[in-house]
């Protein structure tokens, strides 16, 4: 009887632990949002305050949608982020499918190097990306931030996948290749579909610092036209005057994307997170 006491209120305690991380992490958007609704003044007298009768106001969002070229940011981001978590799943699943389906020298040290690009933040390779992007002529394209989206999400979408490839049974791919399917057919017939939880939980994982980053196109792409939805939330950020309603209601329009993942693959991603932990 203590055992099960003791065990409901270690699960009492995670959850309020989990519950205040919640809390924590939804409150800037939060803040965010109501406020985008509101006129400037009440943004600074009463921010924590949903907006009443009195001081709501579309004024953000008519000044975002009126003035720039949002539209052409939210595409690019778009673009540039759809493209990006696809090569990363396509080849993240591939490496990670031969790194644990074929025992070849090295494969152990290629895990290991790839696992370095975890640790190591592509950031500290800027001068050099930039000089490379130079010299191939993809400055101030959404080429040059694709390929560097895609090298920074495929050491993550490596480790993850290759742990769960490793979980598919030995047996059914057998019994593919003994039907005659090709190494192709097993990894997209047969592999693919059954880690759908870990792809779901690299496009979320993968999708997020994408959709946020300003640091790649503010060097690569700062162009009108190559503009990304967080690069051109700035030109509404001077540095005397800062239209603090078009801030937030650019920000606001650039949180749905991320909402709409969310939701589209939120089972998928629960189930990617905790069936490591269920054996």
């Amino acid at each position: 009887m203590s055992k099960a006491r003791t065990s409901y209120g270690r699960m009492a305690l995670v959850h309020l632990a989990l519950i205040a991380y919640t809390l924590v992490a939804v409150f800037p958007v939060f803040l965010t949002l109501i406020n985008s609704f509101k006129n400037r003044n009440a943004i600074f007298r009463n921010p924590m305050q949903l907006p009443t009768p009195e001081t709501f106001d579309l004024v953000g969002y008519a000044t975002v949608l009126g003035q720039g070229d949002f539209a052409t940011y939210f595409q690019n981001s778009l673009i540039v982020t759809v493209v990006s978590i696809a090569l990363v799943l396509l080849f993240g699943a591939m490496s990670a499918f031969a790194l644990s389906e074929y025992r070849f020298r090295g494969n152990t040290l290629m895990g290991l190097y790839l696992a370095l690009g975890i640790m190591i933040p592509i950031r500290l390779g800027t001068v050099a990306i930039l000089q490379g992007m130079v010299a191939t002529g993809l400055v101030n394209t959404l080429t040059a931030l694709i390929l560097v989206y895609t090298a920074q999400g495929l050491p993550l979408a490596v480790f993850i996948l290759s742990e769960f490839m490793r979980t598919v049974s030995d047996d059914l791919k057998n019994a593919g290749r003994i039907d005659g399917l090709s190494e192709y057919s097993i990894f997209f017939r047969l592999v693919l579909p059954l880690v759908r939880p870990a792809m779901a939980t690299v496009a979320v994982f993968t999708m997020i610092p994408i959709w946020n980053d300003l640091w790649f196109p503010l060097i690569l792409a700062p162009s009108e036209a190559t503009k990304t939805v967080t690069l051109g939330s700035q030109i509404f950020i001077g540095q005397f005057v800062t239209n603090w309603n078009a801030v937030l209601a650019a920000l606001s329009l650039a949180i749905l994307p991320v909402l709409v993942l969310y939701l589209a693959f939120s089972r998928q991603l629960i189930r990617g997170i905790t069936s490591g932990a269920v054996k």
